[in-house]
């Protein structure tokens, strides 16, 4: 599935999109060249869970982690991965990767190939490409989950007749 994003309103909105078909579980992919929008989609999918703060790419801590509130009483556990800097993937290890990519949370992470050898196969991989104006989303499925969604959110993206 491929998506075209004119700016980063429609980024951000795009993003929010994802955050409601995602359901607060599973294991995103976020690719792309440096400047591509990775942390403004992720902001995005962090608006749908209620989350008004900034939302910064957690390059030097690796991971910023987001508890938000649910309407039914429980929490949302969002978890968002800047894996940019990490030097080997084992550093996962020593941060609590494991648990922070339970499957009872949502972890978002920005270059996934840099932990390589740690990393489970991701639900959806979205892959970001700059356009002269603009930006292109194309999103793969690699799990019945990410398929799931991905029907889900061509269902929400669908005109209304």
């Amino acid at each position: 599935m491929r998506i075209f994003l004119s700016d980063e309103n429609a980024q951000v909105a795009f993003g929010s999109q994802l955050g409601d078909v995602f359901a607060g579980h599973g294991l995103v992919f976020m690719e792309g060249e440096l400047g591509a929008g990775k942390t403004t989609l992720t902001r995005g999918v962090l608006r749908a869970y209620g989350h008004q703060g900034a939302v910064k790419s957690p390059t030097y801590t690796l991971v910023e982690p987001y508890v938000l509130p649910r309407t039914d009483g429980g929490e949302w556990h969002v978890n968002h991965f800047d894996l940019y800097r990490l030097a080997d993937p084992e550093e996962l290890e020593f941060i609590g990767g494991r648990d922070l990519l339970a499957d009872d949370s949502l972890a978002l992470i920005e270059w996934p190939s840099c932990g390589r050898g740690f990393l489970p196969a991701p639900d959806l991989r979205v892959m970001l490409s700059v356009l002269d104006e603009g930006r292109e989303a194309e999103l793969t499925a690699h799990t019945p989950r990410g398929e799931r969604w991905l029907v889900t959110l061509a269902e929400y993206l669908a005109p209304q007749a």
